[in-house]
């Protein structure tokens, strides 16, 4: 990390006094892709789509990540194993990063102090302790950068935005929050790697040292030196959501249990969770569950208010009336009639739906931002508050006790 972190310095000036400018309004924006793994490829198959964009280059640690990333770029892409190669070329004006968790931070400062606007895949932190660096490295660079939370780019979630904060639903003092996944993600598998397609140092980054381990470099984010289980892959979506909808920055407390059903053996995080966080300034509760054994509640969240409640995931919106019943008294007449708005196909709570595409919204949403020099739907703070729900929760989880934001 040394010869990372004075590529950071030396690029730092440079990149600085060239942070502020309008983007020319016709022309390309010019993307280099660093960590192009399968999430990647997804949002880099999205980009082909995305006006005004052009991939000019990507980078992998792994020869076939790189092999693949190049397929979709085309032959016009330059092709590198180390990040630097890609921020040292003065035709690339941004970045996409799919790396692991524990490299979102390093890769995204490097990126804005060599003077490239960013878009990098959530959780954008991997400890609490990265969060004021980040925003402060924003902050002084100036650059745009979009956190990979794409719900807040999809229209049915921008309009359950604006139903909360008109009132129409009443106070709302309890967030329920799912993401249940039925699937066997804990199997060991056999990848037949051959370690000397992978630069495991740089991969590795300022993670401890440790031998290459196939499965741990594919099952990344179920090892607490590269992710953080269920609550940093899953959970930041939806809490992203609740901190968005309600203007909060972090819970206060969270209390956390989680079991390995599944996953014993093979995965450091357990693989069923459910945390509870308190927002007493906001008099709110947030409580979330996620598992791999069991899809009942699938994906969504539940504002629960005085008047109504508002349900939802990827694909629609349901607004549920209240009525409220007086302890002896007939109950009093809903305040407005049930409605939703539907506009995904296939059942509630699914992972994903053919509308909206929340990749190809927020990728454009990050393009049309680095044109206009706007603040981006998902900035930096945004970022580093979701995350730091997710590491509150998963301190309580590995302390076994209630963990106070601060402490």
């Amino acid at each position: 990390m040394k010869s990372e972190r004075r590529f950071f310095l030396k690029t730092l000036a440079a990149g600085a006094s060239a942070a502020r400018y309008a983007f020319p309004a016709n022309d390309t924006v010019s993307i280099g892709c660093i960590g192009t793994g399968g999430r990647a490829q997804v949002l880099m198959r999205n980009l082909e789509a995305v006006k005004g964009s052009r991939i000019s280059a990507v980078c992998d640690v792994w020869d076939e990540n790189l092999g693949k990333a190049r397929q979709i770029a085309g032959p016009q892409a330059a092709a590198a194993k180390d990040f630097r190669a890609v921020l040292d070329r003065k035709d690339i004006d941004a970045v996409l990063i799919g790396a692991p968790d524990h490299q979102h931070v390093p890769l995204a400062m490097a990126a804005m102090a060599a003077g490239k606007d960013v878009y990098v895949e959530k959780p954008l932190t991997h400890r609490l302790s990265e969060g004021p660096a980040i925003i402060q490295a924003q902050q002084n660079s100036g650059r745009i950068v979009q956190v990979g939370m794409q719900q807040r780019s999809m229209p049915h979630l921008q309009k359950g935005y604006e139903i909360v904060k008109s009132g129409r639903i009443g106070k709302v003092h309890k967030v329920h929050l799912t993401w249940n996944r039925n699937q066997p993600r804990y199997q060991r598998v056999n990848y037949n790697i051959d370690p000397a397609t992978v630069n495991w140092k740089a991969w590795l980054g300022s993670a401890p040292e440790q031998k290459f381990d196939e499965y741990r470099f594919r099952q990344w984010r179920w090892f607490w030196d590269f992710g953080g289980g269920i609550f940093t892959d899953l959970m930041v979506h939806w809490i992203d959501v609740v901190h968005w909808y309600l203007d909060l920055d972090h819970p206060a407390e969270a209390t956390s249990v989680g079991d390995w059903f599944a996953a014993k053996g093979v995965w450091e995080t357990p693989d069923t969770v459910q945390t509870l966080m308190r927002y007493p300034d906001r008099e709110v509760q947030v409580y979330f569950e996620g598992t791999f054994v069991n899809a009942r509640n699938a994906a969504m969240v539940e504002f629960m208010g005085s008047d109504g409640t508002l349900y939802i995931d990827r694909g629609r919106y349901e607004l549920y009336p209240e009525q409220v019943k007086p302890f002896g008294e007939p109950a009093q007449p809903a305040k407005f009639a049930y409605s939703e708005w539907v506009l995904g196909k296939g059942p509630r709570g699914a992972d994903f739906y053919d509308n909206p595409n929340g990749e190809l919204l927020h990728l454009q949403a990050w393009i049309d931002a680095v044109r206009t020099r706007r603040q981006p739907n998902a900035p930096v703070p945004a970022g580093v508050s979701a995350a730091s729900a997710a590491h509150l929760a998963n301190q309580a989880l590995r302390e076994g006790k209630v963990a106070h934001y601060g402490a």
